[in-house]
């Protein structure tokens, strides 16, 4: 199993690539701590977890707010005695989102600071727990939109995610000699409620669709399995990368510096 004594902290557990993460963690040997805003949801994937023999807890956190961010680390070492692996996953796209005309502030800083600010502050508290264990794996989900406009404006959305491409290198590069990796995901658009509930219309979807070399949007658990092997020893020698699951469409449309 590639995180068997591992401990894994996934922020955003309750639904979609967290969810799907939590649980591949977990059958991969990972004890896991869910944490998210959805208790009812959250404490479901824990019972999932614990209901096929795997460890788990459940953490209440807004990524937002620095306190949860603390606690739910303290929660980790506090159950489970170490923390190995950060998936800085939690994320929205508000579906007020827009072009730079039309934004709204509220939306602007709302989906920033949870974004943005939420795996900032994942880091400041994560980091030294990481060090502590004697490093670990750090994964940031950023968004293939972080290194190419998106079809559909979504400024706040784009600019936060781009944010945590940067952000992440530069942790990479800062703490290496740390033996901590930090790396970004970056998938392309999902079969998720977040982005079916962002693009709401047969004509958003096909907008997206369109682009999409493989021709169809991809599965939450296919990303899981990309954030698995970050989090896992097989990628031992990869940090300050970028790893995107886009179907093919960075390939197709983003030119190579």
């Amino acid at each position: 199993m590639r995180l068997e004594n591992k401990v894994a902290l996934i922020t955003g557990a309750a639904s979609g690539l967290g969810r799907e993460s939590a649980l591949l963690f977990a059958r991969e040997g990972a004890a896991v701590v869910v944490v998210d805003v959805n208790d009812a949801a959250g404490q479901q994937t824990v019972e999932e977890i614990q209901a096929s023999g795997g460890r788990a807890l459940y953490a209440h956190a807004d990524v937002s707010r620095e306190e949860d961010c603390a606690g739910m680390v303290r929660a980790a070492e506090a159950e489970f005695g170490a923390l190995h692996v950060l998936f800085n996953n939690a994320g929205i796209m508000d579906s007020a989102d827009d072009d730079a005309t039309t934004a709204d502030l509220e939306v602007w800083s709302r989906t920033l600071d949870i974004n943005l600010r939420g795996v900032l502050l994942g880091c400041k508290h994560g980091i030294p727990a990481l060090r502590r264990a004697g490093g670990g794996s750090i994964v940031n989900t950023a968004s293939f939109v972080a290194v190419m406009g998106a079809a559909t404006p979504q400024i706040a959305y784009t600019a936060s995610k781009g944010g945590v491409l940067a952000m992440s290198r530069e942790l990479a590069v800062v703490h290496a000699r740390e033996n901590i990796r930090v790396n970004a995901l970056c998938p392309g658009p999902l079969r998720t409620e977040l982005l079916m509930k962002f693009l709401d219309t047969e004509q958003k979807r096909q907008r997206r669709l369109v682009h999409i070399p493989l021709g169809r949007f991809g599965e939450a658990a296919e990303i899981a399995r990309a954030a698995l092997f970050l989090a896992s020893e097989e990628a031992s020698y990869v940090t300050g990368t970028s790893l995107m699951v886009d179907g093919g469409i960075s390939a197709a449309y983003v030119t190579p510096e």
